[in-house]
C-alpha cells in the first residue's frame, strides 16, 4: 500500500468504493508537519517516564477517535472524498499518524519514524479493506483482512523488536495489539450497521489505547533511563 494513502481515507458507503486518499499527501516521519488541530507530542528526552506514557496515550487515543469521526463523515456525505467535512476529517486523522510517527523519531531518528510511519499507514489500509468487504457483502475480502492484520502485528512486532532492542518482543507486541485490532473491528462492524453501539464500541477501543502507551512507554523509559526517568 502506498505510503500516501490516508488513515481511512477510503471506505465504502452505499456499495460506491472511495479507493486511495489523501493522494495529495506527502507527509513523511521527519518533514510532516501535523495540523494544530491535531494532538502533537514531541519526546524532549528531558521529562519523566510518565510524561512520555500520557503523551502517547493522547496520541492513541486521538486516533481511534478520529478514525471514527472520519468513517461516520464519510457514510454522512455518502463516500464523496470531495465533500469539506469529509477533507478534514481524512486530514486531521493522517496528521495524527504523523504525530505518532514524529515521536518516534525523536526517539529513534528520522528512519525509525519513517519506518513506523509506513507500518501505521499499512495496518490502516488493512482496516479498509476490512470495511470495504463489509460494506459489499464480501465475506472473503474481510477475511483476507483479518488475515493480513494477522500478519502486520507481526511485522510491527518485529519493528519494535529492533527497535527497543529486544524490549519488547515480537509476540509481545502482536499479543498487545490483538484488542486493537478486535475492537476497531467491532466498531466499524458497528458503523456499517449504522448502529448507535458504535460510539460506545469505539470508547471502548480508544479504553486500550492507555495500556499500550503504557507498554511502549515503559520499554522505552527502560531502554534510556537516562533520558526519561522515572
Amino acid at each position: 500500500m502506498p505510503r500516501s494513502r490516508s488513515l481511512l481515507a477510503a471506505t465504502v458507503v452505499a456499495g460506491s468504493v472511495l479507493a486511495g486518499a489523501c493522494g495529495s499527501s506527502s507527509h513523511t516521519a521527519s518533514s510532516a508537519s501535523p495540523s494544530s488541530s491535531s494532538t502533537t507530542m514531541t519526546m524532549t528526552h528531558t521529562g519523566a517516564s510518565g510524561d512520555l506514557r500520557a503523551g502517547l496515550t493522547a496520541l492513541l487515543q486521538e486516533h481511534v477517535y478520529l478514525a471514527g469521526l472520519a468513517i461516520n463523515q464519510a457514510v454522512a456525505d455518502k463516500g464523496d472524498l470531495t465533500a469539506p467535512a469529509t477533507k478534514a476529517a481524512v486530514a486531521a486523522l493522517d496528521a495524527n499518524s504523523v504525530g505518532l510517527s514524529d515521536a518516534i523519531s525523536s526517539v529513534y531518528g528520522a528512519a525509525g519514524g519513517e519506518q513506523f510511519l509506513a507500518l501505521w499507514r499499512k495496518h490502516i489500509g488493512f482496516f479498509v479493506d476490512y470495511t470495504l468487504g463489509g460494506a459489499t457483502g464480501d465475506a472473503a475480502k474481510q477475511a483476507k483482512a483479518k488475515a493480513d492484520l494477522d500478519g502486520y502485528r507481526n511485522d510491527f512486532g518485529a519493528f519494535l523488536e529492533s527497535a527497543t532492542k529486544g524490549g519488547l518482543t515480537k509476540q509481545a507486541v502482536a499479543d498487545e495489539l490483538t484488542p486493537h485490532v478486535q475492537t476497531l473491528f467491532a466498531a466499524i462492524d458497528a458503523v456499517l450497521a449504522h448502529s448507535p453501539d458504535v460510539y460506545a464500541k469505539l470508547k471502548t477501543a480508544a479504553d486500550h489505547m492507555p495500556m499500550t502507551a503504557q507498554v511502549l512507554a515503559g520499554a522505552i523509559a527502560k531502554q534510556f533511563p537516562d533520558k526519561f526517568a522515572s
